[in-house]
């Protein structure tokens, strides 16, 4: 693999003949995720020959490309080049959507796995929303759900177990809620448990392995290979890069409600469009996720 550097900073790698890598900076941050945001939807505009894949991720992208149509190097300079005409990202306006996602926390089904590694744990005395709380200087682990689901995280990056949404919440930096992964990776996370590493959140789309902390289960899907629900008929997945989730608390008998409308084939998200302009949340973080949830469950 051989690698340049652009005059920002900007390490540009070629793996092989088919793919470019663009690490944008050395640390994940929502400035730098806005830039890789603003960058590969400029390039999906574009429409270039030859470039037949964009993935984004939380500080950087990978575009895949056709050597046969694209000369890798020549990629690298237009790459560049969008770059260098977008320089302020918390100007720009994202027209993404925001979506109401149910969690129930402290589930039946989560709380057994965690559990069943507790071996494999920081701290084994303690439940996973136990040790996040402690961790971020919560009393309780009531005021710790509260503050996951005080504002919606923007979706950075969809990976690395296909369709897993990695989100970034919308919090000042002082209130971020950063938790560690397990010591050692579990052998089982059950489909669509609800999870926390580092400063993103994260859904399981399936059962498998997993090291975030587990905090509770969605009762919708993410991921729906069949295309029943109404919110899958254009794609099997449902995340996408930049959208807006509004983690909700909920209790049981709404996840038994949402699960039987899964199982009818007649649940959909709550969904609104709008357009998301970072500089606003930046100078009024608390007022502009007012304003989205607003926008989403109304006054």
């Amino acid at each position: 693999m051989s690698a340049s550097t652009a005059p920002a900073g900007t390490l540009y790698s070629h793996g092989g003949d088919e793919w470019i890598v663009v690490q944008l900076d050395e640390a994940m941050s929502l400035d730098v995720n806005l830039k890789a945001q603003v960058i590969t939807r400029a390039l999906a505009d574009l429409d270039l020959p030859g470039v037949r894949e964009i993935c984004l991720s939380n500080a950087s992208y990978m575009v895949r490309l056709d050597p046969d149509v694209v000369n890798p190097a020549a990629l690298v300079e237009q790459l560049k080049e969008i770059e260098a005409q977008s320089t302020d990202f918390r100007s720009i306006t994202l027209s993404t959507r925001i979506v109401d996602i149910p969690v129930l926390f402290e589930d039946e089904w989560t709380a057994a796995t965690v559990k069943r590694f507790r071996d494999r744990h920081q701290r084994p005395d303690l439940t996973d929303l136990e040790f996040g709380a402690e961790l971020n200087g919560f009393s309780t682990t009531d005021d710790f759900i509260d503050a996951m689901v005080s504002a919606p995280a923007l979706i950075s990056m969809i990976g690395f177990v296909p369709t897993v949404p990695w989100g970034y919440q919308l919090v000042p930096e002082d209130r971020q809620i950063e938790v560690p992964k397990y010591v050692r990776p579990r052998t089982f996370t059950p489909e669509r448990a609800f999870g926390w590493g580092g400063a993103f959140s994260a859904i399981y789309p399936v059962d498998g392995a997993g090291g975030y902390q587990l905090f509770g289960l969605c009762p919708a899907p993410i991921v729906q290979p069949a295309q029943t629900l109404p919110d899958f008929r254009d794609s099997y997945t449902f995340p996408r890069p930049g959208d807006l989730f509004n983690y909700r608390k909920i209790e049981r008998p709404e996840f038994d409600e949402v699960r039987a409308r899964v199982e009818e084939g007649t649940f959909a998200y709550r969904i609104e469009e709008l357009e998301f302009t970072p500089a606003d949340w930046f100078a009024r973080p608390d007022e502009t996720v007012a304003s989205m949830k607003e926008l989403l469950y109304g006054a």
